[in-house]
């Protein structure tokens, strides 16, 4: 690997780093006789960092030149930064390179936009083709569509990628005029259709033909940039349901604004990126995906945004006490998922051994149950605390958040593993 590649390389990982929908497969094709690596497992959710940690996923951009003058985008053209491009060549060799030193299991592509999207998303699919056709890749690959694209791109892309996304950036389309006015809403939609579509049709042509090839088995992502516009979480929470009533989203991913274009004045002037408020939102999407929540009962006129002293299921329940106490030795699975410190696993746990005897306090502590929440939510056999209708909410809200300040922006945050088939448990 020359020194030039390596160059190009710290630029262009650099400048991938602010795309955060990346992660697990969700596949589990193994190990093929002929090939080279595997896309088998869960958690193939990292990037190649700066400090020379082994990571599992090269995140890099095919190039950060780019056409569009988006104004939250550290790589819109009239920013003075150092460009790169790889050659298709550059790019498939150091992929190859990198798996062959076991620094990686799979590749996150992305690009700017050179020319126009047909072009870009050209280079996009010879570069994934080559890694599959030529080199025998059999690895994780995870590739961004372009906006804009043509259908018949995006449906080659799919035959190659694991995974494709579409990022949409910005949750209102006024707002995103505003912001990237050559941009609009259906160049993102579109491609979106086109992946969707070739989801249902190779699985109907899998039911016919069983070697039928697959198209982008792992489903599609998108990213939604929280802070640059004054949009709501509501705003942004309806978006989010709605794609996930499509059967191809798998993810939808959020990512707290990083002001990097701090001169342009249709930006907000933030010091530092709403970490809180992303964790936030993560949380009321594992909710409305999870635990059977929908977006106007988590956030609604009266509270269009999230509360980001609690999480958003206590929030619920706090402004809700007359569904509560809830009787674990009654009550319904749906009801269960609704009291704070229950998630979904210790629900099932709960309606599993409630059959053989009635639960205390202690079977709920083995269960797992978080019962310093729990217990102002609930009744069971031997239970004694007095419960949220004994204390009222806002005591209850005071002795859960005694001693507890807003965690400040720069605080730990959950990581956007994916969760598809292992949901967090106790939002």
């Amino acid at each position: 690997m020359n020194e030039k590649v390596i160059e190009k390389l710290k630029i262009l990982a650099e400048s991938a780093k602010y795309d955060v929908s990346c992660a697990s497969s969700g596949t589990t094709r193994g190990h093929r006789k002929g090939q080279i690596g595997s896309a088998e497992g869960w958690g193939i959710c990292h990037s190649f960092a700066e400090d020379g940690r082994c990571i599992a996923l090269l995140k890099i951009m095919l190039t950060n030149h780019c056409m569009y003058d988006c104004a939250y985008c550290i790589n819109r053209r009239s920013n003075d930064i150092r460009r790169a491009t790889f050659s298709v060549s550059e790019l498939v060799e150091l992929t190859i390179e990198f798996y062959r030193r076991n620094y990686i299991e799979g590749l996150f592509l992305s690009s700017g936009v050179v020319r126009n999207p047909d072009y870009t998303m050209e280079r996009l699919v010879r570069a994934v083709k080559d890694l599959r056709t030529t080199h025998r890749f059999n690895g994780y690959i995870h590739l961004k569509s372009i906006p804009g694209a043509s259908p018949e791109l995006v449906r080659e892309a799919g035959l190659y990628a694991d995974r494709m996304s579409v990022n949409i950036e910005i949750p209102n389309e006024r707002s995103l005029q505003l912001l990237a006015p050559e941009k609009d809403f259906e160049s993102v939609f579109s491609p979106m259709r086109h992946i969707q579509q070739g989801m249902l049709q190779s699985a109907e042509e899998r039911r016919k033909f069983r070697h039928a090839p697959r198209f982008v088995p792992a489903g599609q992502s998108t990213q939604m940039i929280v802070g640059a516009s004054p949009d709501s979480d509501r705003d942004i929470l309806r978006l989010s349901a709605a794609f996930y009533k499509r059967p191809s989203m798998k993810r939808v991913y959020y990512s707290g604004f990083v002001p990097v274009n701090a001169y342009d004045s249709r930006l907000p002037a933030l010091r530092q990126p709403p970490l809180v408020r992303e964790n936030r939102l993560y949380q009321a999407d594992w909710l409305l995906r999870f635990y059977h929540f929908q977006v106007d009962e988590i956030v609604d006129d009266a509270y269009p945004d999230l509360d980001l002293e609690v999480d958003p299921k206590l929030a619920w329940a706090l402004r809700h006490p007359e569904c509560f106490p809830v009787d674990v030795n009654r009550a319904p699975y749906e009801m269960l998922l609704r009291v704070p410190g229950l998630g979904v696993k210790s629900a099932k746990m709960i309606l599993a051994a409630r059959r053989h005897s009635r639960l205390g306090s202690s079977h709920l502590k083995q269960i797992g149950v978080v019962m310093k929440k729990a217990r102002y939510f609930i009744t069971c056999r031997e239970l004694e605390t007095r419960t949220i209708q004994e204390l009222r909410p806002e005591n209850v809200r005071r002795i859960l958040t005694r001693g507890k300040h807003r965690p400040a922006d720069d605080g730990c945050l959950l990581i956007p593993f994916d969760f598809t088939d292992n949901p967090p448990l106790r939002p």
